[in-house]
């Protein structure tokens, strides 16, 4: 079985878009949350975000967009962060099997075009009537729907504009699996290293959920917080006044390869994924299982593919989001799983600072880890100033820790139960 390398990484997320900059602010404990500039969120009960800033360009990293017009949201972050992975890995096209270079991703939506949808909608209800007119919604909606924008908000487009982008014509995949899916598409990505169908994987995410149906639907469930009146505080991951996540937006993107093609060409390595483990929980469509069993099995058998044991993980970067329901039970799960071990190893969730980026949160918390194990550092769990006792597990408490990190393990946890958990460790030969 081949050994799998990280050798580029990228991401463009709501603190910044270069990877030593926004290390340097999670470092620093600083926030990415501010008041939602997307849409006028005013009426509804949350009304802060976790926003792409307006200094990010995709011309700075894609110069030319010639075959990247009209994206979606989601697919201009991706082709950043990608862009930013290829580069920092010095992959050249012209010197790769592209056959044998693929594409795993975790993305959803990026865009969809309120404005014509609600207008096309609202004109095709008769005053008093009881059913749609569709023959009047498709005449509306063929008047001013945009078909290419229609055409870019599907999960899969980031996905193709990858390979426009890189030339990558091997394995080319795609998975949505909430929460969990860009953590889920890196491990997936890894296997595919493994079995010896690709020398070379983009393995990440995309997402942004920041319109009015993505915050009507969290809102619903309950699931952000409301602490309208100070956003940057409002994401307390572990804290006994959690009440909710703060809904992001971004994509992180890593550089798979086998490590003998890495060393082939003589590539930069960064650390290697020894372990990779993915349960569903079976349980509810939104709830986790309370007893945290499927979590529990996930690093389970991740420790068992990385042939680890629970004295060797250094660092554990938490799916952490901020909710009641989640921080239990991944404290329960880690206490299960790591046992005695439990409350020596350090744990923090970036989530305090980045917000929840959905189906890119995982790749991004990912590249946190492998930047944790290069400088020996890890980022702290902001905002955790009210210790709850049913979580008292040491989360890094607001301050960034120097400490030895050869090992680190990344948790995600999604709506629908599933559970993805991937261990990188220092490379060695």
């Amino acid at each position: 079985m081949d050994r799998v390398v990280i050798t580029g990484l990228g991401w463009v997320t709501p603190m910044g878009h270069s990877i030593d900059a926004v290390w340097k602010r999670l470092l620093n404990g600083e926030s990415g949350i501010a008041r939602t500039t997307l849409f006028d969120a005013s009426q509804f009960p949350t009304t802060f975000s976790a926003e792409i800033k307006s200094d990010y360009r995709l011309e700075d990293f894609c110069p030319d967009l010639s075959k990247h017009q009209g994206v979606g949201r989601n697919t201009r972050f991706a082709l950043g962060a990608c862009a930013q992975a290829w580069k920092g890995a010095g992959l050249d096209a012209a010197k790769l099997d592209l056959d044998r270079v693929g594409i795993y991703l975790g993305s959803g939506e990026g865009s969809l075009d309120f404005d014509a949808y609600s207008g096309a909608a609202l004109a095709s209800w008769a005053e008093g009537a009881t059913s749609m007119d569709s023959v009047k919604w498709a005449q509306v909606a063929a008047e001013f729907m945009n078909p290419t924008r229609e055409l870019e908000q599907e999960p899969n487009m980031p996905l193709s504009h990858l390979a426009l982008l890189t030339g990558a014509r091997g394995p080319a995949l795609n998975c949505l699996t909430a929460c969990a899916a860009s953590t889920q598409a890196i491990g997936e990505a890894t296997e595919i290293l493994r079995r010896g169908d690709a020398d070379v994987m983009i393995g990440g995410g995309a997402h942004s959920m920041i319109h009015p149906f993505g915050v009507t639907g969290f809102n619903r469930l309950t699931a952000l917080s409301t602490l309208n009146e100070d956003p940057v505080r409002a994401s307390r991951p572990f804290d006994a006044q959690r009440g909710g996540f703060v809904l992001g937006e971004g994509a992180g993107m890593v550089i798979l390869e086998t490590l003998e093609h890495a060393q082939q060409r003589g590539a930069n390595i960064l650390s290697e994924v020894v372990g990779y483990g993915s349960t569903a929980d079976a349980y509810r469509i939104t709830d986790q299982d309370p007893q945290g069993m499927g979590a529990i099995v996930a690093m389970q058998e991740a420790l068992k593919d990385a042939n680890l044991g629970a004295a060797d993980i250094h660092y554990i970067n938490a799916h952490g989001t901020g909710t009641r329901e989640n921080d239990g039970n991944e404290t329960v799960a880690i206490k299960a799983v790591f046992g005695d071990r439990a409350k020596q190893v350090p744990i923090s969730s970036i989530k305090s600072m980045m917000g929840h980026l959905i189906a890119a949160a995982g790749a991004v918390e990912l590249i946190t880890c492998v930047l944790a194990i290069r400088d020996n550092m890890l980022p702290p769990t902001t905002n955790l100033d009210h210790p709850d006792p049913e979580c008292d597990l040491d989360y890094v408490p607001n301050k960034a820790r120097s400490a030895r990190v050869d090992a680190a393990m990344s948790n995600s946890f999604g709506f629908g139960g599933q559970n993805d958990t991937i261990i990188v460790k220092r490379f060695a030969r």
